[in-house]
């Protein structure tokens, strides 16, 4: 029997994580990339943006550095599908992360409003319940639409 293009192509292509695998990368990527976005949080606080209005900008330069991160190791290591991608992926990416974006910035900024206390203890608090929020939606969206598996 002879195989075609796609058949030895599929062959050639590793076979996915299983769920489990998937969660577990994800996870650990996901805290590779925490690190990289609160370090630059914590970077841009210290050297002034912490103040008023530039503590939501320094939130929204740490999420991209991130996020892009984040895309570029799921993409490679999490998800199978995420490799045989084109432009409709990529953009399904991209309004993904532009929603978790708002999610994101929004939920520090009124978790910092409610509670009303301008310390780093507080901006620590607030970015890890965004950050949580954020991951909970990137992940189920990630694994199920963006990067989603033909079924088979």
């Amino acid at each position: 029997m002879v195989a075609t293009n796609s058949q030895a192509s599929e062959a050639a292509q590793p076979a996915s994580p299983g769920l489990k695998a998937q969660l577990v990368r994800f996870v650990l990527i996901g805290g590779f990339c925490a690190l990289i976005d609160f370090g630059i949080y914590s970077l841009l606080l210290t050297v002034g943006l912490g103040e008023g209005a530039w503590v939501h900008v320094a939130k929204a330069i740490s999420f991209i550095a991130g996020t892009t991160t984040a895309y570029f190791l799921n993409r490679r290591f999490t998800f199978k599908a995420a490799q045989s991608g084109g432009a409709a992926q990529l953009g399904g990416f991209v309004l993904l992360y532009t929603v978790t974006f708002f999610v994101n910035v929004g939920t520090n900024a009124l978790v910092l409003h409610l509670m009303d206390d301008d310390t780093r203890l507080t901006k620590g608090i607030a970015w890890v319940i965004a950050q949580g929020m954020a991951t909970t939606i990137n992940f189920v969206m990630l694994k199920w639409v963006v990067f989603r598996e033909p079924r088979g």
